[in-house]
């Protein structure tokens, strides 16, 4: 009788439960750290989740949300993490002080979009109300493919917004007579 090999490689990784820990670990320990698994509920960042969606549907102001634990800030940054519509981001206040914002990114896209049609309708600069450099830096990005309008940052401090003025010649056909003058 002939033996049979396995052409397969040997795995030696140590075997994991299906907690995400070794079996045979030191007892008295939690495989999970200490945490939560991902799939266990927890109603204030359910309400809360719920609450900044609400909130987010019409608006392009960010949400504003202070004294949240790490692990709370966590949960909720997962929460929004593979939507594109909305971006959330930590900001550190002090030495232990954080606070989290959540951008409504597509609504604040749509807008951007809307004041730049009617500055090209009206032939004329659109001022937008002031926002924080994160605001500005999305719809700078998101109007610099229009080459129909110039948008620059006005302003000081809190103060500080975008206005978006009508191309004459449009920045492609700027950027051909700049290469023209180079010959």
């Amino acid at each position: 009788m002939e033996e049979q090999k396995n052409d397969r490689p040997r795995d030696r990784r140590p075997h994991r439960d299906r907690a995400g820990g070794r079996q045979g670990g030191r007892p008295g320990r939690r495989s999970n750290g200490g945490h939560r698994h991902r799939d266990e509920r927890n109603p204030k960042i359910e309400s809360l989740v719920r609450k900044i969606r609400e909130e987010l549907a019409d608006s392009i102001e960010p949400i504003i949300i202070p004294e949240l634990n790490a692990y709370e800030r966590k949960l909720i940054h997962r929460q929004f993490d593979n939507n594109s519509e909305v971006v959330t981001k930590t900001y550190r206040l002090g030495e232990e002080d954080y606070e989290l914002r959540v951008y409504p990114v597509g609504n604040l896209k749509r807008y951007a979009q809307k004041m730049a049609e009617e500055a090209i309708e009206k032939r004329e600069k659109v001022a937008l109300p002031h926002m924080s450099n994160y605001e500005r830096f999305i719809i700078h990005d998101y109007l610099k493919t229009l080459d129909t309008i110039k948008t620059t940052s006005v302003g000081e401090g809190d103060d500080r917004h975008i206005e978006i003025e009508p191309e004459v010649f449009g920045r492609s056909l700027k950027r051909f007579i700049r290469k023209i003058r180079l010959f």
